[in-house]
């Protein structure tokens, strides 16, 4: 998909695996890359960029994986100006049926001349060669020049004309820093498409980060100015501020098609679906006021908003949750369902479980049942996708009783399995989590720093489940553990265990420099 067939057809080019990771604390094992990919994919994104093979040997694996078992949309690594750097992303995108490669460097004069130490000529030269040699492995190259909005003009037009000389069919233009402004940005996307004469051989893209809040602002200005593809990520995430959000883009297009006369091929109704898998996996929780996907995004407690709404909905909703994949909870699963009901629920959540799976499934749905008056289309998911965390794990949660109150001392009684041996142990502690998670010390000794101990009720009730996500880190290597359960403190220990697993099997990641775009 070098170029869109419709002039008003933008091409949604996700970074979520790739640039999304790069967030602090976001770091993604392989069966969770191949999870989110499979959802981008069915998602009906046209690009998903699946990461940047040079970066590690977990990186290129993923890339490796995600080509060989994704099917339909072009599958992208990320790839410097160095020949090495392209060969590796070549390598890993092999057995894609649709593959390309996006190579990039800067071509700001601050970029050049500190962080590149290179000359213009220089990086013009780069700009070629690396455009030409991947244009050996793949038809569909794209090439980016990194902090294009705070880039010379001139230069900026030399470098985008020769690349496309070179065989690029697809140039990016990234407001790497989030400096631009709409009108700025929109401004610059006309120049180029006035002034780089063999524009119209290639597809203009736009990647926008969101340092000032603008990023979703700048995208569709851009798109406004000729840009056909938008790059950006689920939630927004990303480093820093993070990225242009897929949600609110992909939605605002739909939503104001009577201005913005451009179309996706995202199904929308699977949007929420995956916004809950990304913010789960990575443990970024998205904000109660998120645009799209956020809690509230369709919750009304004004007096006078819920009076226009029992009136006639488009009083103050301008789409429906539906159109985004929200449905309203209904309380059709209990203690009495079941396996045919719970495997008919699962498929209905967008759930394709193998038959052991579901069985483990179905058994803690029952115990959920026995302990949860009312049971949520979320209570099942945060079930579903807590045991998908803990498969093939050396460290199983046992059992954990705890002592706790305002006089103390607060107890722990934990019981784990470790590489198949049964420990117990008794420790104390400032509160019953600290207590829990020095329990899990003494049983597994590790150095591992907790970074992050964040808690949130799935749904609504003194006895809903509560999903915790635990960071640690030790030597550089961050992960991010996941755990739900109706008893806040077992939750707590079963994302601690998730995390220390997750150490376990975490390979070396030493990114190289300067992995943005």
């Amino acid at each position: 998909m070098s170029k869109s067939t419709d002039k008003n057809r933008v091409i949604i080019f996700d970074t979520t695996l790739r640039d999304g990771e790069q967030s602090p604390g976001a770091s993604m094992n392989l069966e969770e890359k191949l999870r989110i990919a499979q959802a981008l994919a069915d998602l009906g994104v046209d690009v998903i960029e699946a990461g940047f093979p040079i970066a590690s040997k977990g990186d290129f694996e993923a890339v490796h994986e995600i080509a060989k078992t994704v099917k339909g949309p072009v599958i992208c690594g990320l790839a410097r100006s160095g020949r090495e750097d392209i060969e590796r992303a070549a390598e890993a995108l092999r057995p894609a049926k649709r593959k390309r490669i996006h190579t990039f460097i800067s071509t700001s004069p601050l970029h050049m001349k500190y962080k590149l130490q290179m000359e213009p000529d220089a990086v013009h030269e780069a700009v070629i060669d690396s455009v030409s040699h991947a244009r050996n492995f793949t038809d569909d190259v794209e090439w980016s020049c990194e902090d294009g909005s705070r880039s010379e003009r001139d230069f900026l037009y030399r470098c985008i004309e020769s690349a496309i000389k070179a065989g690029a069919t697809t140039i990016n233009v990234p407001d790497t820093v989030g400096y631009a402004v709409p009108d700025e940005f929109a401004d610059l996307i006309a120049s180029i498409r006035n002034r780089v004469p063999n524009i119209d051989k290639a597809t203009l893209s736009v990647h926008c980060h969101n340092d000032l809040g603008l990023a979703v602002a700048n995208s569709i200005a851009a798109i406004e100015a000729g840009a056909r593809q938008v790059e950006c990520t689920v939630n927004g995430l990303g480093e820093r501020a993070g990225n242009a959000a897929m949600e609110e883009i992909v939605m605002a297009l739909r939503t104001r098609a009577d201005v913005l006369a451009y179309q996706t091929g995202v199904k929308t109704e699977n949007i929420s679906k995956i916004s809950r898998l990304v913010s789960t996996i990575t443990g970024f929780t998205v904000q109660p006021n998120k645009a799209v996907v956020g809690a509230n995004a369709f919750a009304h407690e004004s007096g006078i908003h819920q009076d226009g709404m029992l009136k006639h909905a488009g009083t103050y909703e301008i789409m429906t949750p539906e159109s985004v994949g929200l449905t309203q909870s209904k309380l059709v699963m209990g203690k009495h369902s079941g396996r045919h009901a719970f495997r008919v629920k699962l498929k209905d959540l967008g759930y394709e479980l193998g038959d052991n799976a579901i069985e483990d499934a179905f058994r803690r749905f029952k115990d959920l049942a026995d302990k949860k008056k009312d049971l949520y289309d979320e209570d099942i998911v945060a079930l579903v996708d807590d045991a998908l965390m803990q498969v093939n794990n050396r460290i199983k949660f046992g059992e954990l009783r705890v002592v706790c109150g305002s006089t103390g001392p607060q107890t722990a009684d934990l019981e784990l399995e470790i590489d198949g041996e049964t420990r117990k142990t008794t420790a104390s502690g400032d509160g019953p989590v600290d207590a829990t998670f020095n329990a899990i010390r003494e049983l597994f000794p590790h150095d591992a720093r907790l970074q992050l101990y964040q808690v949130h009720a799935v749904t609504e009730g003194t006895d809903a489940q509560a999903e915790v996500t635990v960071r640690l880190e030790e030597n550089g290597k961050t992960v991010n553990g996941q755990g739900a359960n109706t008893d806040t403190l077992v939750a707590s220990a079963r994302a601690y265990i998730n995390a220390l697993n997750k150490l376990l099997v975490k390979r070396e990641k030493t990114a190289p420099a300067a992995l943005t775009a």
